[in-house]
């Protein structure tokens, strides 16, 4: 894995890096990764502050600079990417925002498992986009295995681009909304698809869903690698998605397929709550979920994710 790169940044070069979390003996670390060196900031810095990737990302315009030249300083203080394990690039998310049926063909095949017909674009109808939440505390690390659910046959995949805010932020409009945006990573929104319904309730009722037994679940949500910087990522609507499981793909897709775009939801989440740096949105998840298809993930299953210039996203079932 080689995360560098030189760049520009008002008229000055930069060493393109990555922002992660390490583990270490004091826990997860805030570290910087240049090409196939990692180096701990506050290891360098000397600051206490910089412990942690939420700290760092808490006034990111004004540490931003500040990281840029520690970068430079990477190959010389830092060790090989290969002697570290990578902690969720944020372990304490203020919020993780979910986007849901964000992509017009995982709301097809979805609609089409309970035998509805595909739904419009929610566009013509007047709809903002729509999410639900998960727990910091389903977060898992980049290659962690995941425990399958004891009480759940039906564990699926979702991969899913995830945007990092740097700024705080309320009623932001759309035009604005990147300025927001520290950087992506990836994300796997992993769901008990036959905990998500209360069935003994009927269908009409609105307490026959259950969000918290379908989506919030320890080890749900993996995270990661790293933080890839927005700088770093010119075409966020033309990334390709793509996962697999065990080597065969299952989603291959386009972040351009989004229904409703990055900026949209930042704007719509906005409205009704602050944005903090830190928090997380999961923007979505193309077809080709387990669930249009009839498989569910077992025990050994090895996912990998891919997204264009963000890295792998490895997690194997346990």
């Amino acid at each position: 894995m080689n995360a560098a790169a030189d760049g520009n940044r008002e008229g000055g070069v930069f060493m393109s890096f990555k922002l992660a979390s390490i583990e270490t003996s004091k826990g997860p670390r805030a570290a910087l990764i240049v090409g196939d060196h990692v180096v701990e900031v506050a290891a360098v810095s000397g600051r206490e502050e910089d412990r942690s990737t939420r700290d760092i990302l808490a006034d990111w315009a004004a540490n931003l600079p500040r990281l840029d030249a520690i970068a430079k300083e990477a190959a010389s203080k830092g060790k090989p990417l290969s002697s570290v394990n990578l902690a969720a690039p944020i372990g304490n998310p203020g919020a993780i925002y979910c986007a849901g049926a964000n992509y017009g063909d995982h709301a097809a095949e979805m609609a089409a498992k309970s035998g509805q017909p595909a739904p419009p674009d929610p566009h013509t109808l007047g709809l903002r986009s729509w999410h639900f939440l998960k727990s910091m505390n389903t977060l898992a690390n980049p290659g962690a295995t995941v425990a399958l659910q004891g009480h759940s046959k039906k564990v699926d995949w979702e991969a899913e681009l995830a945007v990092v805010i740097g700024k705080k932020g309320r009623h932001i409009k759309e035009a604005d909304a990147l300025d927001y945006v520290a950087g992506y990573t990836i994300a796997n929104d992993l769901s008990c698809r036959d905990l998500g319904t209360r069935e003994a309730m009927p269908p009409t009722s609105g307490f026959r869903h259950d969000w918290v037994a379908h989506k919030n679940w320890e080890g749900s949500c993996p995270l990661g690698p790293w933080i890839t910087l927005k700088r770093d990522v010119p075409k966020e609507r033309d990334l390709k998605i793509i996962l697999d499981i065990n080597g065969v793909v299952k989603q291959d897709s386009n972040s351009g397929n989004m229904i409703f775009n990055i900026n949209e939801q930042i704007a719509d989440i906005s409205k009704n709550i602050t944005l903090h740096p830190g928090d997380v949105i999961l923007t979505g998840t193309p077809a080709g979920v387990g669930a249009g298809r009839g498989e569910f993930l077992k025990k050994g299953d090895v996912v990998k994710i891919r997204i264009d210039g963000l890295g792998e996203l490895v997690t194997t079932m346990g």
